[in-house]
């Protein structure tokens, strides 16, 4: 069994068979004295994520779930990583009808979740997997169902995402509308291959320096002030998002097959490797 390198705040990875890898609850040192709290947090997150992605079932959006054990929950391996790390090494690459195809397998994604009663609470394009199958263009796997929220079954990972992924105009609570939200700056920083206000690929020096541009942006959009999109193909939609004009996934969906896709299909794409 092969240990992961793959970032996570409650979990560790472990590669047990090619394409099949293991979601375990991350181990809390013992010099910690939170342990044993940490670690039922821990636990809880992969149980949490575990009957979310139960109710999910199988879909071609969502990372494929494999069962689980008294190790954790074994999911199949995206053989490109997470969508943040394939653009910032393929963003001088990529063509604008693959870009739109991301920005819609994103919607798709999160319609299927809303329809399930989920709510993700933390969409960001780190818990977006990039599997190949077209030689053209990706396929994508949300993922990362630990903080998540379905009513229905009780359960609320009580998360919420981070800046510039959260309208902190909005009550701090899960609603459709966050993950809503969220999706407007995950089409921007697909078309662009930039965060909002920044011009340059999410690299920090510092954790330091990631507080402080959270800080500046969650001021920047108290007052509703966010970067120019007229530039920027699917624009309208990536506004429409921002300030709420969508009420349902399946409008933000049929918005961007219409305004994005649509517009650039037949375009070239890049073969993904």
């Amino acid at each position: 069994m092969q240990s992961l390198s793959y970032l996570g705040s409650t979990s560790d990875f472990y590669r047990i068979a090619e394409g099949l890898i293991l979601k375990s609850p991350m181990k809390v040192s013992e010099e910690n004295p939170n342990r044993e709290g940490l670690e039922t947090a821990n636990k809880n997150a992969i149980n949490i994520e575990r009957r979310i992605l139960e109710t999910l079932g199988s879909h071609p959006r969502i990372v494929p779930y494999h069962g689980f054990s008294t190790d954790g929950i074994y999911l199949s391996e995206a053989r490109l990583g997470n969508l943040q790390k394939y653009i910032d090494c393929h963003n001088a690459e990529l063509g604008v009808y693959q870009r739109s195809k991301m920005c819609e397998q994103a919607a798709e994604a999160v319609v299927h979740l809303h329809k399930k009663g989920v709510i993700h609470s933390d969409l960001r394009l780190e818990n977006l997997l990039v599997d190949q199958v077209h030689g053209s263009y990706v396929s994508i796997w949300l993922c990362d169902f630990g903080g998540s929220m379905c009513a229905r079954l009780g359960l609320d990972g009580g998360h919420l995402p981070d800046a510039p992924f959260f309208d902190p105009r909005m009550k701090w609570e899960s609603t459709p509308a966050t993950d809503i939200f969220s999706l407007g700056s995950i089409f921007y920083t697909i078309q662009t291959g930039c965060w909002p206000y920044r011009d340059s690929p999410p690299e920090w020096s510092s954790v330091q320096e990631k507080q402080a541009y959270e800080a500046q942006v969650d001021g920047w959009l108290k007052r509703g002030h966010f970067p120019p999109v007229s530039h920027v193909i699917g624009g309208n939609v990536i506004k429409g998002c921002w300030d709420h004009q969508y009420k349902t996934a399946e409008e933000v969906l049929k918005a961007v097959r219409s305004e994005i896709v649509a517009p650039t299909r037949g375009s070239v794409c890049i073969d993904a490797n």
